[in-house]
């Protein structure tokens, strides 16, 4: 009897918190940022101009700025002119917070290539700077708002971020690479020794992204492409989403390849990574 009442208790103890759960549920939702409008976002951003900088004042008209532009609020030219002008005068600021916000509302705002050439020389003194957050995410905004005219003259820095100590900076100008290949691709194939070197990165994202970048610049020809695949296929990596992506290029490669030793050292490839440890790795293959 008493294993009976304490079963009925724990039921209906369970059933109790499902119906507070679901009523949770039926509850509306209230969106805290349904109230934000282009006029008082536009009004405040005079706060940009005050000295000193109110970071944490700035940072939520910042989040506000996003907010609405990802809603598809139209603004017209000229306040998005004055808005970029605004933002970055916020560079002054050393918070890493802010600046972080300050970098995806530039990229965002999309600003034209006059306007561009206004907060160049703050994203390259931020590539340059001490603070890997800051040089990541410069370099993250300048693939995104970089002239293509003006790529050459970033080109050294780009290149010894590709080979940082710091992964987070060597990823981000890795990702910088993948977008400038579609407008300068003659300058990005420069940096073909250092995209190589990093292949072979103990850290998975950046093993990752060099792959996929060295994917890019060669799958123009065909045997340099072949090349990298067997050579890869050969070595084992460290990464899992790398080893994901080289299975898949090694597909490509069995599809349109009919060289025997290529096929074979391919096939192999593809067996072993059925064995892999990693769970991805082995549904990729399969």
């Amino acid at each position: 009897m008493a294993a009976q009442s304490l079963r009925d208790t724990i039921k209906e103890k369970i059933t109790t918190a499902l119906k507070e759960n679901l009523k949770m549920d039926e509850r509306e939702f209230n969106n805290p940022w349904s109230t934000q409008d282009k006029a008082s976002v536009l009004q405040e951003s005079r706060c940009f101009s005050d000295a000193p900088i109110d970071s944490l004042k700035c940072q939520n008209l910042l989040t506000r700025i996003i907010y609405l532009i990802q809603q598809g609020e139209k603004f017209t030219a000229q306040e998005l002119t004055n808005l970029f002008f605004g933002v970055t005068k916020l560079f002054q600021a050393q918070c890493t917070r802010l600046r972080r916000m300050v970098y995806l509302v530039i990229k965002e705002l999309e600003p034209s290539d006059q306007e561009v050439f206004i907060c160049m020389s703050c994203l390259i003194k931020d590539m340059n700077s001490k603070n890997d957050c800051f040089r990541a995410n410069s370099i993250r905004v300048l693939s995104r708002v970089l002239d293509p005219a003006m790529a050459a003259q970033i080109d050294r820095y780009l290149k010894t971020a590709i080979v940082d100590k710091n992964p987070f900076v060597a990823s981000s100008a890795l990702v910088c690479g993948m977008t400038l290949h579609a407008t300068v691709p003659d300058v990005v194939k420069r940096w073909v020794n250092e995209i190589q070197e990093t292949v072979n990165s103990k850290h998975s994202m950046v093993q990752f992204h060099a792959l996929a970048l060295l994917y890019e610049l060669k799958k123009g020809d065909r045997l340099a492409l072949h090349k990298v695949v067997t050579s890869m296929a050969r070595n084992s990596l460290k990464s899992p989403m790398a080893e994901c992506l080289l299975i898949r290029y090694a597909t490509q490669t069995l599809m349109s390849e009919r060289d025997a030793s290529v096929e074979k050292t391919l096939m192999s490839y593809l067996d072993s990574c059925l064995r892999h440890k990693s769970e991805m790795v082995t549904y990729e293959a399969a």
